[in-house]
């Protein structure tokens, strides 16, 4: 990639030092703290650059993904707005597969409620009973998350540029027809090493998780984009990130959707 100190500030240099961070499994300063100018327009800009980025070298878009959609969230990193990212297959985790540490820098785990699309869902004003009506299944997963940013200290402007901090995510094998759930009580535990350290209910999630696929439909239609049938969206953390010790075991139980096991390896 080319020397970033070589360049003035704009969208192409913030996803060429974040995704040379990514590679490199580096921190560094939030972009804002060098370049106070970084807006949330030039943020996804540069999201959307490293995803080109990511596609050139063979990454395969595989859904979106929400970020700071809980209070909980909201306050650990200091913001008051959610926020929408990509998801590729270079990001999924295959069940039993311990957590790649060496390209990692400092991994945490949320529990999340995921959607499995059906149809195309494409904003704007897409409603969340309208967004509701284009998932095929429901399930649950646990993100594992590794903000760029040393201390996981950022602006919202700049989680977006980092794509969320995105890392690896893994789904549940337990798919259930949303219609069947209340997904606004659906419950979780978080549990490390064998004690329960958090809880929440969907509605943790902007209310209830459907409230977050409305909102990234409307989010991304804004910058000509669509969420595709088949994609995965993942909603939003339901409560705090934890953070993945070594050999750490990390386990999310649902009311409906199962439980998902993951290793710090």
């Amino acid at each position: 990639m080319t020397d970033a100190h070589s360049l003035t500030w704009s969208s192409a240099r913030v996803a060429e030092i974040l995704l040379d961070a990514e590679d490199t499994a580096t921190s560094r300063t939030s972009i804002s703290a060098e370049w106070p100018a970084l807006t949330l327009p030039v943020a996804y800009e540069a999201q959307d650059l490293a995803l080109g980025h990511r596609r050139s070298r063979g990454e395969v878009v595989t859904g979106v993904k929400l970020g700071l959609t809980s209070r909980a969230k909201q306050r650990q990193v200091g913001v008051d707005a959610p926020s929408v990212a990509w998801l590729t297959d270079a990001m999924v985790l295959p069940t039993g597969t311990p957590i790649p540490r060496a390209q990692l820098i400092h991994p945490r785990a949320e529990p999340e409620i995921a959607f499995i699309m059906g149809s195309r869902l494409e904003g704007p004003g897409i409603s969340a009973a309208q967004a509701l009506g284009a998932v095929a299944s429901v399930c649950g997963a646990i993100e594992i998350i590794d903000s760029r940013y040393a201390g996981f200290k950022f602006s919202l402007a700049d989680a977006v540029a980092d794509n969320n901090s995105s890392a690896r995510y893994v789904t549940g094998h337990v798919l259930r027809d949303p219609a069947d759930l209340d997904l606004a009580l659906e419950a979780c535990l978080l549990e490390v090493d064998g004690q329960i350290v958090d809880t929440a209910t969907g509605a943790a999630v902007q209310g209830h998780p459907a409230e977050a696929l409305a909102f990234a439909a409307n989010t991304l239609a804004a910058r000509g984009h669509a969420i595709e049938a088949g994609w995965v969206v993942l909603t939003g953390g339901m409560t705090d990130a934890v953070a993945i010790e070594p050999c750490a075991r990390i386990a999310a139980h649902f009311t409906s959707l199962g439980s998902i096991t993951i290793n710090g390896g």
